[in-house]
């Protein structure tokens, strides 16, 4: 299993990141060690000074694929959630300025958490999707996947021109604005259409 991963998927969050809107998806990987085990808090490593949540719309990759046509995107997914990238935003910064990749701030262990999955039949329209993030109680991020520069669909095709996509294989589909940084003892929870899908701890 591995993550595969999109910058850069929402205007509001380009502008406050201070770069410029890409041609085409920016796509990273995790390692599946990213994962983060269910019930386990989030644990700031020793690394970074500055970890950023970043809320994002999963897909969970249902068959295998290759080249896939955006026609039958829809095919190769059948559940739905939100989860976390937690990014180490300093470190990543370091790593841009000398022009490195910046896996290392992106992949490392515990640096994905994954909501309860739903099965995307439950949803009436699946390209108007709300999604938000509370920080103990607080919103900070709030948006609709409408707003992506790239949809799902689209995603799933781009994606699979570079990569294999394999079963269990969970698309994070880029993170809206409104991105910042936790710290010990914080508590946030993730939001689908008003349904509470993951809560964790940060230690």
């Amino acid at each position: 299993m591995k993550f595969i991963c999109i910058g850069k998927n929402y205007s509001e969050h380009i502008k406050e990141m201070g770069t410029e809107k890409p041609s085409e998806p920016v796509i990273f990987i995790k390692p599946d060690s990213s994962l983060i085990q269910k019930n386990s808090p989030f644990i700031i490593p020793s690394f970074s000074n500055i970890i950023h949540y970043e809320i994002e719309v999963l897909v969970l990759i249902n068959r295998l694929g290759r080249h896939i046509d955006e026609e039958f995107s829809s095919r190769y997914y059948d559940k739905i959630t939100v989860g976390v990238d937690f990014t180490a935003r300093d470190y990543q910064s370091e790593l841009k300025k000398k022009g490195l990749p910046w896996e290392k701030s992106k992949a490392f262990d515990g640096s994905a958490l994954v909501g309860e999955w739903k099965d995307k039949t439950t949803f009436d329209d699946l390209k108007n999707l709300e999604f938000y993030l509370l920080k103990n109680d607080e919103k900070v991020q709030h948006s609709n996947i409408s707003k992506m520069l790239w949809s799902i669909d689209e995603l799933i095709s781009h994606s699979s021109k570079f990569f294999t996509l394999k079963i269990g294989d969970i698309l994070f589909t880029g993170t809206p604005s409104g991105v910042g940084p936790v710290k010990k003892n914080d508590f946030l929870e993730g939001y689908l259409n008003d349904e509470k899908l993951f809560s964790i701890k940060i230690k």
